[in-house]
């Protein structure tokens, strides 16, 4: 059972502040979370092999394909600045 000091603590700790009814609801609330892992604990899966979802989920976006964009112009015209064909944006690196 977590009482209300440790949830003090770990809210100090934190840097949460919390009044006097919100550290006893989540003293209530944690222990209630901890009981439950402690269930879980007694389960025995040796034999579950470890995975990082539930179920399978399988990519479903399309493969990238080069190509051409029709009106090089338009989008060109819509740059704060362009060089050229290209883009002109700010220099980021330092040229040290």
């Amino acid at each position: 059972m977590i009482d209300r000091e440790q949830v003090h603590k770990v809210a100090n700790l934190a840097r949460l502040e919390l009044t006097p009814e919100e550290e006893a609801q989540f003293s209530t609330q944690l222990s209630s979370i901890l009981e439950y892992v402690e269930q879980l604990s007694e389960l025995d899966v040796a034999d579950v092999p470890p995975t990082t979802r539930a179920i399978d989920v399988s990519n479903v976006t399309r493969e990238d394909k080069l190509q051409p964009y029709p009106d090089r112009e338009a989008i060109l015209s819509s740059a704060p600045e362009q060089e050229g064909d290209f883009f002109k944006v700010p220099k980021i690196l330092n040229a040290d």
